[in-house]
C-alpha cells in the first residue's frame, strides 16, 4: 500500500498544513453538472444521488468519477475518563471488540463485504489509557500528534473513498465533550447513552464533560489544543486520517456522532476542513443532529442507528456506489435515441 506523506511533527504544524489544502476541481464539478442534465431522466429525479455523484466527480477531479477501491478504518482506543466511571461497559471490551472485528464477527465486517469495502482495524496503544481529561490534558502534544500520524499512515494513497469509524468503551463522553468544546451551549443536549447508559449514568458524563470543560477552558477557540485535552487517540487518528485524503483529494464518509464530533476540532481549526468529508448516517445518538447542524452537513442516511465500529458509513458506501454508477452508466438522451423535450 502507497502511503501520503503527512508533514506532521508537532501541533504547531497542524495550523500550516490545513492553510494549502487542495479544494474540489471546479471544472470537474461543472463537467459532471452537465453530464446529469444529459442523462435519460428528468432534470433532477435522482435526488441526492445526482449530488453526491457531482461531489465525488469534484474531488477526484473527472467528470465520470468510479469507485474501484473503497478502504474502511476502524480505530480503537481506551480513555482515562473511564475512571469517573461514565461507562457501563469495562474497557477490557475495546480490545475484546478488536479482536472480533479482526476476526470478522462483528457488524462492520458484513458491512463491508456486502458493499465492497477493504477494513482494516488499527488498535492505538489500548494498554495505555488517555488520562482522565477532568484532571489533565487527555493527552500530551507528541502522544496527539503520534496518534494522528498513525491515522495518516493507515491511508492507502490509491483509495478512491475512505470510510471511518472507531471503537473505544468511553468515548461517547469524550465525543459530547470535544462538541461542547467547539460548538458550546448545554453540555446535556451533546450527551447521550453511549452503550447503554442509565439516566444516572446519563447525569454522571455531563457532569464529568461540566468538569473537564472547565479543568481546560484555556483551550477556547484553539481546535488543536482541544483535541489534545480532552480527545482520545482514535478522535486524533481519525483526524489524521482526513486530513490525510484530503492531501490525496480522497473523499471521506465519517460515521455517526463520535466519528463526527472527532473532526469537530479541524472544523474549530478551519471549517473548509471537512469540504471533502460526507456523513453516512444519522445516528440516534443525543447530540448527533444538532452536531450536524453546526458542522452545516446532513446525513446520507437515517436508519436509527448507534452502533458505531463505521457501521452506518459503510451502509452509505451502497448509496454513493449507486449514485456513481447512475451517473456514469446512464444512457445520454443521445446515445439512447430518447427525445429530450
Amino acid at each position: 500500500m502507497s502511503h501520503i506523506t503527512f508533514p506532521l511533527r508537532d501541533l504547531s504544524d497542524l495550523t500550516k498544513l490545513v492553510q494549502d489544502l487542495p479544494t474540489s476541481n471546479e471544472d470537474a464539478d461543472q463537467a459532471a453538472r452537465a453530464r446529469q442534465d444529459t442523462l435519460t431522466k428528468p432534470p433532477g429525479s435522482l435526488g441526492r444521488l445526482e449530488e453526491l455523484a457531482i461531489f465525488m466527480a469534484g474531488w477526484q477531479g473527472q467528470a465520470v468519477p468510479q469507485i474501484a477501491k473503497a478502504q474502511a478504518i476502524v480505530f480503537a482506543g481506551n480513555h482515562g475518563v473511564c475512571a469517573q466511571n461514565v461507562n457501563p461497559f469495562p474497557q477490557e471490551v475495546t480490545a475484546q471488540m478488536v479482536q472480533n472485528f479482526k476476526a470478522g464477527g462483528a457488524a462492520i465486517n458484513q458491512i463491508c463485504k456486502v458493499n465492497g469495502a477493504d477494513l482494516s482495524v488499527i488498535d492505538l496503544e489500548l494498554d495505555r489509557p488517555t488520562a482522565d481529561f477532568t484532571n489533565d490534558p487527555a493527552m500530551s502534544p507528541q502522544d496527539t500528534v503520534a496518534a494522528m500520524n498513525a491515522g495518516a499512515a493507515a491511508v492507502a494513497a490509491d483509495a478512491d473513498i475512505l470510510i471511518l469509524g472507531e471503537m473505544g468503551i468511553g468515548n461517547s463522553t469524550v465525543a459530547a465533550a470535544l462538541a461542547a468544546a467547539v460548538f458550546g451551549g448545554d453540555v446535556k443536549d451533546w450527551v447521550g447513552r453511549g452503550t447503554g447508559s442509565d439516566d444516572a449514568g446519563v447525569t454522571r458524563k455531563i457532569d464529568v464533560i461540566e468538569r473537564g470543560l472547565v479543568r481546560h477552558a484555556n483551550t477556547r477557540g484553539d481546535g488543536a489544543a482541544i483535541l489534545a485535552a480532552l480527545g482520545g487517540r482514535e478522535q486524533a487518528a481519525i483526524c489524521g486520517a482526513v486530513l490525510a485524503a484530503r492531501l490525496a483529494r480522497i473523499p471521506v464518509i465519517l460515521d455517526g456522532f463520535i466519528c463526527t464530533a472527532s473532526v469537530a476540532p479541524l472544523y474549530a481549526i478551519d471549517p473548509a476542513c471537512l469540504d471533502h468529508c460526507l456523513v453516512g448516517h444519522l445516528s440516534a445518538e443525543a447530540g448527533h443532529r444538532k452536531l450536524l447542524g453546526a458542522l452545516q452537513k446532513s446525513a446520507v442516511l437515517d436508519f436509527d442507528m448507534r452502533l458505531g465500529e463505521g457501521s452506518g458509513a459503510a451502509l452509505a458506501l451502497g448509496v454513493l456506489r449507486a449514485a456513481v454508477a447512475c451517473h456514469g452508466g446512464m444512457s445520454t438522451f443521445a446515445e439512447a435515441g430518447v427525445a429530450d423535450g
